[in-house]
Parts: C-alpha cells; sequence; structure tokens
C-alpha cells in the first residue's frame, strides 16, 4: 500500500487532519506508526498506529477511528523545558524558575512571568525515527531529490520501495526506489546504494 507524508487523514466520521511524519524502525524498515496533526486551532499532532490505517492513495489515508478517538490518541510531542545549563528540567525546577521570575508588570496591575525556553521532543518508541515532507534523499554522490512517500507491505508493514520526488515547480517527477537500494535511513535522510546517473536512469513519473 502507499503511505504518503503531508495529504489529508480521514477517520470514519470526517476529516482528521494531515499525514505529517511517518514512524519506523530504521532496522528492520518497518513502519509503526503516523503522525497526524489535526485541523483546527491547536493542530495537535498524535501518534496513530499503522494497524487503524485502512486505506490509502496518493492524496489521501483512511483510519478505522472515529475523530474523537484520533484525539485520545499519544500525543506526538511533547513540550520541554530548558533549564539555563541546556538540560531538561523536571516540574519542581520548573515551579522554582517560575517563583524566582514572577514579577509586576511595570505600570501595570497584574503579574507577569519569564518563562525558561522550551523545545518540543518527539515522542517516539525506542530505536525509531521519523520521517518528515521535505528529508532529503541522497545518492552515493549527492542530493538527488526528496522523499515523498513509502510503499508498504500491507501484511509485514515493511517497506518495500520508497518514492522519490525530483526536480522543481512543474518539472517535479516521482522516482520509485526498491528497498534493495536503500542503504540507511536516518531521522535527517535517506541514503541510497545508487548514484545520480543510477538513479536518473530509473523509470519515472510525472508528479500528481
Amino acid at each position: 500500500m502507499e503511505l504518503p507524508i503531508d495529504v489529508e487523514v480521514w477517520c470514519t466520521d470526517g476529516v482528521g487532519g494531515h499525514s505529517s511524519a511517518i514512524v519506523l524502525n530504521p532496522e528492520t524498515k518497518e513502519v509503526t506508526h503516523l503522525a497526524v496533526r489535526t485541523k483546527g486551532f491547536l493542530n495537535d499532532e498524535y501518534l496513530v498506529p499503522l494497524d487503524l490505517v485502512v486505506g490509502t492513495a496518493s492524496d489521501r489515508i483512511s483510519l478505522s477511528c472515529s475523530l474523537a478517538e484520533l484525539a485520545e490518541m499519544p500525543p506526538f510531542e511533547r513540550t520541554v523545558f530548558i533549564g539555563i545549563d541546556g538540560n531538561e528540567i523536571n516540574d519542581d525546577e520548573m515551579n522554582a524558575a517560575l517563583m524566582s521570575s514572577y514579577a509586576f508588570v511595570p505600570g501595570g496591575e497584574y503579574p507577569g512571568q519569564v518563562y525558561p525556553p522550551t523545545l518540543q521532543e518527539e515522542q517516539l518508541p525506542i530505536g525509531e525515527l521519523s520521517i518528515h515532507p521535505g528529508t532529503d534523499v541522497v545518492a552515493t554522490d549527492g542530493k538527488v531529490g526528496e522523499f515523498h512517500e513509502f510503499v508498504v507491505d500491507a501484511e509485514t508493514d515493511r517497506i518495500t520501495h520508497l518514492v522519490l520526488r525530483e526536480g522543481h515547480l512543474w518539472g517535479k517527477k516521482d522516482v520509485t526506489i526498491p528497498l534493495d537500494q536503500i542503504a540507511r535511513i536516518e531521522a535527517n535522510a535517506v541514503h541510497l546504494k545508487l548514484d545520480k546517473a543510477a538513479v536518473e536512469r530509473l523509470p519515472s513519473v510525472r508528479a500528481r
């Protein structure tokens, strides 16, 4: 089955959002989850087991859960507060930092606070990583394009092919690369065993 990224995700009772990342085990090449960014003001992201995918197309993924059930799934990211040493701070340290920064806004009647800096940390199963839209696909002699989608065996959930998107604007084309030509998958790039010339010789279709 096709497993595209940055496409609409439908629940049983309506559009849930967009696929924002694909989560996989880089050693076994097995896809385990999708990250789905929901529609609405908050744009929350949830970690959705691949078992809930019941249908896919080039522009759509369908889930077997309802919108309410999607909203009950684990968050894909959590907010981490960073201390002055650059490390994460726990709740007690966070409260102490807030108390020490507690001050009245000059000329105002209400107190204001200075919060420690934050970062968003992905909630991934141990040993797994996420692939996002725009992830580089790199040949042995340099970048050849960006990740577009995986083709996955519906029975094993294992990747069988990678679809690479080449070109710019109206010249974009998709190239399908079999699993045995993927050297390794990293969080920020997919590395091929092929050079640029070999990739150019592979069959391609115009991007939809």
